[in-house]
């Protein structure tokens, strides 16, 4: 079978777009309503996506400008992907879990969880905070350092990925006759002592059906390029053009075999924001719908978040994008991403903020089918991605015309699936069952 492409859904509450929520077709109180997740599921699963993505943030806002967001009230997603486990059969489960304000026992033994669950469908993002608000949940006066994040996130890495070996696979025998449960010679204690961490083991959960869930990374600084190709499966990742996403994908598959790895041992999907129109011009209107409900002020806070948790309500809406320094709390790659964009289309504050009200900062495509599928198969077969993370400006209605309208198109010109052809996330991603470190270490 000839390469074909690896896709996302990005679930995002009531969709990507930061004014959904005011639309008619949308329901504004989809964050705690498990129907509208459930329904969600369903039309990713029936399009063959690889799996569904839910993205977390554990602080809530708060001010003005928060009380005009849909962003303050949602699920926790191990717990949404559990009950979503239930309810189908095949699509992958990837949550969000951050380094930062978790402990490894925790996120081992809930992932692990998940997949025993699913059957082999979990998957982890892992992710350092870049929300500053966060550290104030913790015990904590002020965010991490853009440095301790990352080292934190390495020694978190190794933690968990040490506790899912726990057990050998065949470890629990649950003998009834001669009462033996498992074999202590296949049994594992971590006993990891480090900088941030001390942790015994073992995990008291048996080694899951994908031997490890899969591991995904979302940072695109220096140090997260160097986090990712040493830990990291599938890469999600904002891009703002052709040549930056070719050059993003290269440098990081470059990076892989100093630490002994393949190309292909890590995919790289990076995060497109697709409008869908019969027509070109309906779907333009169809956005401006959207882009009309954005309050200025709304957009210059989102704005500020994305550039590394800045209060920008001082500065003149129709003022550039003022100098601000290198974000320590925040993401320096979509820093650097948004403030590129600002000088090289010279937009004011205002048309910045509402210009990523709906991608943040993600390439968009809006058109036809056709045109989301050219420029889609482009990436693809062009260096740039091994697969694509899709973020729809509204939920449900963005998803079900992109399952509706371009997933035929991309089956049609053999880029996608037609059915699953595996029973995990792993097989369907083409990415190998990790052996244990210590049967490895034996062998």
């Amino acid at each position: 079978m000839s390469r074909q492409l690896k896709l996302g859904a990005f679930l995002m509450v009531t969709g990507h777009h930061v004014a959904a929520w005011r639309h008619p077709d949308v329901p504004a109180n989809a964050g705690l309503d498990f129907a509208h997740y459930k329904q969600l599921a369903r039309v990713a699963e029936a399009a063959k996506f690889d799996a569904l993505f839910v993205a977390d943030s554990i602080a809530a806002g708060t001010g003005e400008v928060a009380s005009q967001m849909a962003r303050s009230d949602h699920f926790e997603p191990l717990t949404l992907l559990s009950a979503l486990s239930a309810v189908t059969e095949h699509i992958g489960l990837i949550a969000t879990a951050t380094t930062s304000y978790n402990e490894p026992y925790h996120v081992a033994r809930k992932f692990a969880s998940l997949d025993h669950l699913s059957g082999g469908r979990a998957g982890w993002n892992l992710v350092t905070s870049d929300n500053a608000a966060e550290a104030l949940n913790f015990g904590r006066d002020e965010h991490l350092g853009h440095a301790e994040r990352y080292s934190r996130a390495r020694e978190f890495h190794q933690v968990v990925t040490g506790l899912w070996d726990s057990w050998d696979d065949d470890a629990f025998v649950r003998d009834k006759a001669s009462g033996r449960y498992y074999e202590p010679s296949k049994r594992h204690v971590l006993d990891h002592v480090g900088e941030h961490f001390q942790v015994k083991g073992p995990l008291n959960v048996a080694r899951s059906p994908q031997g490890q869930p899969v591991i995904v990374q979302a940072g695109s600084s220096e140090t997260g390029r160097e986090l990712a190709a040493q830990t990291a499966e599938v890469v999600f990742t904002a891009q703002t053009s052709l040549a930056d996403a070719q050059a993003f994908y290269s440098d990081l598959k470059a990076r892989l075999g100093q630490y002994g790895r393949e190309a292909d041992s890590l995919k790289i999907m990076p995060g497109v924001f697709v409008v869908v129109g019969q027509t070109e011009a309906l779907a333009q209107a169809k956005l401006e719908a959207f882009q009309a409900l954005v309050e200025p002020e709304v957009g210059v806070a989102l704005l500020g978040r994305m550039l590394g948790n800045f209060d920008l309500s001082g500065y003149p809406l129709d003022g550039p994008l003022p100098e601000l320094p290198l974000t320590d709390s925040g993401q320096r790659s979509r820093q650097q991403l948004l403030s590129e964009l600002a000088q090289r289309e010279q937009l004011t504050l205002a048309q910045l903020g509402r210009r990523i009200a709906g991608g943040r900062g993600h390439y968009s495509v809006i058109g036809t089918p056709v045109q989301i599928a050219d420029e889609l198969q482009r990436w693809f077969e062009e260096g740039a991605a091994d697969g694509f993370n899709i973020l729809v400006p509204h939920l449900p209605g963005g998803l079900e015309d992109f399952a509706r309208w371009v997933i035929p198109e991309l089956q049609r010109r053999g880029l996608f699936r037609n059915e699953y052809t595996g029973t995990t996330l792993r097989e369907n991603l083409g990415l190998a069952r990790p052996v244990s470190r210590y049967k490895a270490a034996r062998s």
